[in-house]
């Protein structure tokens, strides 16, 4: 979606918070894109494909060329199918249902496999403007950064499969947790209760599985209160509890800087495991520790935005904790913290840009870096994305840097180079 440069800013923070606040207003008017379309480039419809239908669905073909860090390269190629059915039913009632199906064929001579992904699947009621009830598996997002989000509390066990590694299709591609889910939406604010109730132990990796043991793995249930104060101030407070662990708080801050800019602030914090506790289960080592990510976003009047982040993580390791784990504790580590989408160590910082239309109308550029402070390792990615009507042309290119023992650096690929095209029926 296009939108003009005097007001890119407020409607893009407009949509941002009203989603991130608000969610129950989306299912009024579930046909139409909103304006937070502006910071998703990758992997959006264009607006004349799905303004008048209740059901999108696309195709993706990838081929990937990878260097790995002896040297060697390898090839594999991908076919991704993207369904989602957003239905009215009539009287408040609506049902929506999002799945992905991905076939890989992997480096090894006639190997391949295939992992569907039931994204969400929904039963809504909404009696009125205000109220709306959800019950069935629901893709429950939180948090206003962008490279690291501490409250994006249901993201445990949420990707089942990954296909890109930048921040918007990380959220939007995932498995939801069955949940039953209430909205309570007022004029200046709104307040969200959920509970998703434990259904297996462990996780599945069967092509067709539901994996319910990945997303409700144990009894959780969040609070979300939002409150407008002053004109584009509006905090939210979450209060979230998982299991037997202590309830952690979490707060998300945004303000409009300027014309151009916008900053903000994420927290969670509360009493638990360090993350090495709960990755080797040793004995408990409880105790009070915090997480963050603080930021801004610069809005330039040619479509360039520039997003700068800062990320802490005070469940992570120290560098000289994590230079003295044993190699099979590190790896336990690495597993556990690539579930739950955490940070390795304990600091890090984000930069993004994005750039519509760059050089030529329909031309998106997209740029990521994220740099660990700990270990010096680093992780860069580029995308050049071309739109037509119904088709998307992309160019992805990926590299790790670092030590062996370092977060980046221990990845088994160097650097890949991926050429994709997305269709959209």
């Amino acid at each position: 979606m296009k939108i003009s440069n005097s007001h890119r800013l407020a409607a893009t923070l407009a949509a941002a918070l009203a989603l991130v606040n608000n969610p129950a207003a989306a299912q009024q008017k579930p046909a139409e894109p909103d304006d937070l379309s502006a910071l998703t480039l990758a992997d959006k419809a264009p607006a004349e494909t799905v303004a008048t239908r209740d059901w999108h669905l696309s195709s993706e073909i990838a081929t990937t060329n990878s260097v790995l860090r002896n040297g060697e390269r390898v090839n594999g190629q991908r076919l991704s199918l993207d369904l989602t059915v957003d239905k009215t039913l009539g009287k408040g009632w609506r049902v929506l249902f999002a799945d992905q199906l991905d076939l890989r064929r992997q480096p090894q001579p006639g190997e391949s496999t295939s992992l569907n992904t039931v994204k969400e699947a929904y039963l809504s009621w909404q009696p009125d403007d205000g109220l709306a009830v959800d019950m069935g598996r629901v893709n429950a997002r939180y948090g206003v950064a962008l490279g690291y989000n501490p409250t994006d509390y249901f993201r445990t066990g949420a990707n089942r499969s990954i296909v890109a590694i930048d921040p918007a299709s990380l959220k939007t591609r995932r498995q939801g947790s069955v949940m039953l889910r209430g909205q309570r939406v007022w004029e200046d604010g709104s307040l969200t209760a959920l509970f998703a109730p434990k259904i297996e132990s462990e996780a599945k990796d069967g092509p067709f599985n539901l994996d319910f043991g990945a997303t409700n793995f144990d009894d959780r249930w969040l609070v979300a209160y939002s409150q407008r104060i002053g004109g584009n101030f509006t905090p939210q407070v979450l209060l979230f509890k998982e299991g037997a662990q202590s309830p952690q708080l979490g707060v998300n801050l945004t303000s409009v800087v300027g014309q151009a800019g916008v900053v903000y602030f994420e927290y969670s914090g509360g009493k638990s495991d360090s993350q090495l506790g709960q990755a080797t289960r040793r004995p408990q080592d409880s105790s009070f520790r915090s997480r963050m990510a603080a930021g801004g976003t610069y809005n330039a009047p040619n479509k360039l935005s520039l997003t700068l982040e800062y990320h802490y993580n005070g469940d992570a390791l120290a560098k000289d904790s994590w230079d003295a784990l044993l190699p099979m504790d590190r790896l336990a580590y690495r597993l556990w913290v690539q579930n739950r989408l955490e940070m390795v160590s304990k600091k890090s910082v984000f930069a993004y840009a994005s750039w519509q239309d760059g050089l030529m109308s329909n031309l998106d550029f997209n740029a990521m870096l994220r740099q660990n402070i700990d270990d010096s390792s680093r992780l860069g990615w580029i995308e050049a994305r071309y739109h037509w009507k119904r088709t998307d042309l992309a160019v992805q290119w990926q590299q790790q840097q670092g030590t062996p023992a370092s977060e980046f650096g221990a990845y088994p690929q160097r650097r890949s180079l991926q050429v994709l095209v997305r269709y959209y029926f």
